[in-house]
């Protein structure tokens, strides 16, 4: 899993990183990304990611710093973003990367399954903004990135409660842009195509929606995640500063905007 190096982001070399869910998929990624360029990182995850951080130990000569913990768990990931700021500084760029596309039909979802879409999808994503903001606000700023999706801009059927999470991430990312402006503080919302991570191949990936995607796609090539990175460090980094509140897009060009 090489991090793409087509562009160095000096002002990362060093900074504080927090990733949700960056020990796999996407979030993986984006995790070797930063550690390319010199951040420290730290993430949280459900599932044991020992491994994972070994390996980027051997490949960047320092590991991650990884809390296994769920994100729906508002006091679990608030104790991993303290944790993260002890040994790192204060975070200067939240990724909140973590969620669950799981395909459902409306006449399946009950209450409770409702609340852990979005519990996973959205409130998660608030209250990781909530807990960096006080810190970045004192550094003299920072960037928060809020990942979205193309599929509730395409209006896909299919899981209706993680579509309408991530229409929520984009009107929480323009509210939170207005709000932390004034502090220095930058939030925008990236929002991937289809992109092909293991999880998807496995479960959703059927040669014949495949090939539909890739008809939609202006570019014909499937996404891997490696190649949501450096939009992700962009945004990050002080070469976007000047965006705010924004949503880009990265699909190959399956959807438009503006």
């Amino acid at each position: 899993m090489p991090a793409p190096r087509n562009a160095t982001f000096h002002d990362l070399d060093g900074a504080s990183v927090f990733v949700t869910g960056g020990g796999s998929g996407i979030g993986a990624a984006l995790t070797d990304g930063f550690l390319a360029q010199g951040a420290q990182v730290a993430f949280i995850g459900r599932s044991d990611a020992s491994a994972f951080v070994a390996k980027m130990r051997a490949a960047h000569g320092r590991a991650p710093l990884f809390v296994q913990g769920d994100i729906t768990d508002t006091d679990a990931l608030r104790a991993a973003i303290a944790q993260a700021t002890a040994a790192h500084g204060p975070i200067t760029a939240l990724v909140n990367n973590a969620a669950n596309d799981k395909r459902h039909s409306t006449a399946e979802v009950t209450p409770e399954f409702w609340d852990q879409m979005q519990a996973i999808n959205l409130k998660a994503y608030f209250f990781a903004a909530q807990a960096v903001t006080p810190g970045m606000a004192e550094a003299g700023g920072g960037a928060i990135v809020n990942f979205s999706s193309i599929s509730y801009m395409m209006g896909n059927a299919g899981y209706p409660a993680y579509t309408a999470a991530n229409a929520g991430i984009t009107g929480l990312t323009r509210s939170l842009a207005r709000e932390f402006g004034p502090d220095g503080i930058r939030v925008n919302a990236l929002a991937p195509g289809w992109v092909l991570t293991p999880k998807q191949l496995e479960m959703w990936a059927t040669p014949e929606d495949l090939a539909a995607h890739l008809d939609r796609q202006c570019l014909k090539t499937h996404l891997a995640p490696e190649d949501i990175v450096e939009a992700t460090l962009f945004l990050a980094s002080g070469a976007s500063k000047m965006m705010t509140g924004q949503c880009m897009v990265v699909d190959g060009g399956v959807v438009v905007t503006g």
